[in-house]
């Protein structure tokens, strides 16, 4: 499978192979929303918590006699019904994470990104650097290159200066290889990333399976 090579300017300047396994494999919608589910649940940090009527302070007397006043007994004020009592099947901290087999995991991004390549949403560059954090740099390539909504950057690693460049750009996300989600790459449009970052995640997805 050939794709053009772009330049910053938006020019091809060439082409380059993508490999089948990783590029081109059918779309398995079941497999990606799953990949997706187990993503958004393992970002919940679960620790928002409420009282039970046990655990608030106070209401240890009697409100009033049990008979004779004409009201229904109550023997607490931090029922639930009362005003400031405890809270019947609220939430309670909990763990939301989710498992999923790693092979599951690559090969829902592999379907993923073979998507993209078929909705022509992948803009394979010879380059994404910037050699000082400049946010205009960016919104230029991205304009170029015909997303100026915002779009996907993916380095091979860590690259400050292009996240310090991109991260006030609405739309505009960036990420590096090995920190790649399924989530991303679905809710971008546009994907651009240079030579370098599309032969590493060949390197880590080829062998999925």
């Amino acid at each position: 499978m050939e794709v053009p090579v772009y330049n910053n300017a938006g020019d091809v300047v060439g082409t380059t192979e993508l490999n089948e396994a990783v590029f081109g494999l059918p779309y398995n919608e079941g497999l990606v929303h799953q990949a997706i589910v187990r993503y958004l649940a393992n970002q919940r940090i679960g620790t928002v918590d409420t009282l039970r009527r046990g655990e608030v302070s106070g209401g240890g007397k009697k409100p009033w006699k049990q008979k004779g006043t004409g009201h229904a007994r109550q023997g607490t004020t931090r029922a639930p019904h009362y005003r400031g009592g405890g809270v019947v099947f609220g939430p309670h901290p909990r763990d939301y994470r989710q498992a999923m087999p790693v092979k599951m995991r690559r090969r829902a991004l592999s379907c993923a990104l073979s998507q993209r390549v078929r909705e022509n949403g992948i803009r394979v560059l010879d380059t994404l650097t910037v050699e000082r954090p400049r946010t205009k740099q960016v919104v230029e390539l991205l304009e170029k290159h015909g997303a100026p909504r915002g779009a996907l950057l993916i380095t091979p690693e860590i690259d400050r200066n292009v996240y310090l460049s991109a991260r006030n750009i609405p739309g505009a996300t960036t990420t590096f290889v090995d920190q790649l989600n399924v989530y991303e790459v679905v809710n971008h449009p546009v994907i651009m990333l240079p030579i370098d970052a599309v032969r590493r995640l060949e390197q880590k997805l080829a062998a999925t399976g």
